[in-house]
């Protein structure tokens, strides 16, 4: 077996581990199950992929994020690291190509989302992966008392029993102490085997982050007027997509450099968006939640929310973007009464009526015509704004009812999913040479794609048009038209790439009374999530306690210390009187009042060097002590 600080040498450069890391790596080249809570930008893919290049076999990482599993596998491919993923969206086919690539190549890595787990043909290549490890990444997401429950990770248990002794290492960056013991125990496997897990979790200190908040009825002149302040690249989050356009058009009105970012927006939009953030190209990027996961920028200055997120556990992930290079970093909430207000009324939203979700229900079948008794296994084009339109259900409604039924174990429901464009020949080569003779304007993209796509001959494969457009000296629209008539020849199967949200069904269709809904648990998910919401208030309404400290507190971090740079911490270092500067500011206020009575605004003004907030804070005093009183025309007088 290799050591891992040679893996860690020969892939990554680095000399030494971060804090823990070493210490996880451990735990799970000794076999032992392992949760691993570390913050955002800990450093959380390393403790997996490390132990899993020491040895033979083949890493499964299980992920919920198609994104963050491709940007996941790009890196790895860079590294000369063999690599793939497998995700909703992805044909039968395209699945069982990557699955038996995988079992005869030398992969090291299978990222699979967590509905395919329990598909018959993932449990059919399963025996020949030789699975050396299993990693759950947002480990979080297995907990239906966490945040972001998602039933599919429930299957993983079941996983375990077909790979009892392979280790797992749970990964998180936010849960609570309830979702913790909640984590380790759903992904126990059976009683008779139950072995005690090695838990590390690293301090939710962040040294160099400053929080702070600002109430502002308009968020648009603060983001100006920081943004001034602070230099670097900066995030701004923002609640709704169309925030996102506006506020980053008035940026640019005031010469800011800006872009905007959210899932409505196609894979090619985002990943060119993205890449002029990262690269320095654009200051700030203004964004719904859908971006961060998985984008590796340390030198973020700055971020900022344009409203108050739902709980702590997202904002502490988003906050955290900032300053992964361990420079000063801000991250500034902006709120208002009405955002509070919003907030708390939001779990009533969040948890529509079983009347509701039956409802949201009956309209999605006849929407997408999903037959009774079908539909398992099969995934669904799923347009939400043309669905809440055509069947005239309130968008907020849909959305948290099909969640609700999607937390129940029914479907999953897929924001975005990119199906990129595929090619399969569907002739002989023979009538292919004679169909190019009788149509000589096809030949130069056949060429082009025998060519530039090895195998498309005898399977299907990805492509790219904008690639054979070069190829062919045309446009990628032009290409686009002539594969179609190729296609309505039959010479080739073509499907243009798609972008758009997917349904995928876990089980098979029901009538809408049949539908059930487990409501003790949703009922408690429910009160659990009002309690996360009122966390989240009391948060932004606290002006006492750090605001480090609160955030550490809430994720059982009862270690952390005051960070002394947040604004409350401020706040209490500005007011802070020790005894000496007390006595010689009563002494100031006495000299002045004591030879003749004098208005309060005249007392400020005549110590005006004196700081206004020690001065008032000395001034109650004295009056509370009836050292000095005010007469009726509420002069202050020194009572002798």
């Amino acid at each position: 077996m290799t050591s891992p600080t040679k893996i860690l040498q020969q892939y990554w450069g680095f000399n030494t581990f971060r804090p823990l890391q070493q210490d996880i790596i451990e735990a799970v080249l000794a076999n032992k199950d392992t949760l691993a809570l570390m913050p955002t930008g800990g450093g959380k893919s390393l403790c997996y992929q490390v132990p899993a290049l020491c040895r033979p076999g083949v890493c499964l990482v299980i992920s919920p994020l198609i994104a963050l599993m491709k940007d996941q596998v790009e890196n790895l491919r860079k590294k000369n690291i063999t690599a793939y993923a497998i995700y909703t969206g992805m044909s039968r086919k395209e699945v069982e190509q990557t699955l038996q690539t995988a079992g005869n190549s030398n992969c090291k890595f299978l990222y699979v989302s967590p509905e395919r787990l329990e598909t018959r043909l993932f449990q059919e290549y399963l025996p020949a992966l030789n699975v050396n490890l299993i990693a759950v990444d947002e480990a979080h997401c297995i907990s239906q008392w966490g945040y972001d429950f998602r039933p599919p990770y429930l299957r993983i248990a079941k996983l375990r029993e077909e790979l009892a002794n392979v280790p797992v290492l749970a990964l998180t960056a936010s849960a609570t102490p309830e979702v913790q013991v909640d984590i380790c125990d759903k992904l126990q496997i059976a009683d008779a085997k139950k072995t005690a897990w090695s838990v590390f979790k690293q301090s939710f200190e962040r040294t160099n982050l400053s929080y702070s908040l600002f109430n502002e009825a308009i968020f648009i002149t603060k983001i100006v007027d920081i943004l001034s302040k602070v230099q670097g690249t900066a995030i701004v989050y923002c609640r709704t997509r169309k925030q996102t356009r506006e506020i980053s058009d008035q940026l640019q009105l005031q010469q800011i450099s800006a872009d905007y970012y959210h899932a409505g927006l196609t894979q090619e939009e985002r990943n060119t968006k993205q890449e002029a953030w990262i690269n320095n190209k654009v200051k700030v990027i203004v964004c719904t939640n859908a971006f961060g996961m998985g984008i590796d920028k340390p030198d973020v200055r700055l971020v900022i929310h344009a409203g108050v997120p739902d709980c702590l556990e997202n904002y502490y992930q988003e906050a955290g973007r900032a300053g992964r290079d361990g420079k000063k970093a801000y991250a500034v909430l902006l709120t208002n009464a009405k955002e509070t207000d919003q907030l708390l009324a939001m779990p009533d939203i969040r948890y529509p009526s079983l009347a509701d979700i039956k409802q949201v229900y009956q309209s999605l079948v006849n929407y997408l015509q999903v037959p009774t008794g079908g539909g398992k296994d099969e995934s669904y084009d799923f347009n939400i704004t043309e669905f809440t339109k055509k069947f005239n259900v309130h968008p907020h409604n849909a959305y948290y009812a099909l969640q609700a039924i999607q937390s129940d174990g029914w479907f999953v429901l897929s924001e975005s999913v990119f199906k990129p464009s595929t090619v399969a020949f569907n002739c002989t080569k023979q009538y292919l040479y004679a169909f190019e003779e009788k149509h000589p304007e096809s030949e130069p993209v056949i060429k082009s794609l025998l060519r530039a796509y090895e195998g498309i001959f005898d399977r299907q494969v990805n492509i790219s048009e904008k690639t054979v457009a070069y190829l062919v000296r045309s446009t990628p629209e032009k290409v686009k038209e002539q594969l179609t008539q190729l296609h309505n020849y039959k010479i080739i199967q073509y499907q243009p790439q798609k972008e758009v949200p997917q349904v995928y069904w876990l089980r098979n269709r029901i009538s809408v009374n049949e539908l059930t809904i487990d409501m003790v648990a949703y009922d408690k998910r429910k009160k659990l999530f009002k309690s996360r919401v009122e966390q989240m208030v009391s948060f932004v309404e606290n002006t006492k306690i750090c605001r480090a400290k609160v955030i550490g507190n809430y994720f059982g971090d009862d270690a952390i210390t005051d960070c002394r740079i947040c604004d409350v911490c401020l706040a209490k270092k500005e007011t802070a009187l020790d005894n000496i500067l007390f006595q010689q500011i009563q002494q100031s206020i006495l000299s002045v009042v004591q030879t003749a009575p004098i208005s309060p605004a005249a007392l400020t003004q005549a110590l005006k060097k004196t700081n206004k907030k020690h001065l008032n804070e000395v001034l109650r005093f004295l009056i509370s002590e009836n050292i000095i009183t005010q007469n009726k025309d509420g002069n202050l007088l020194h009572k002798k």
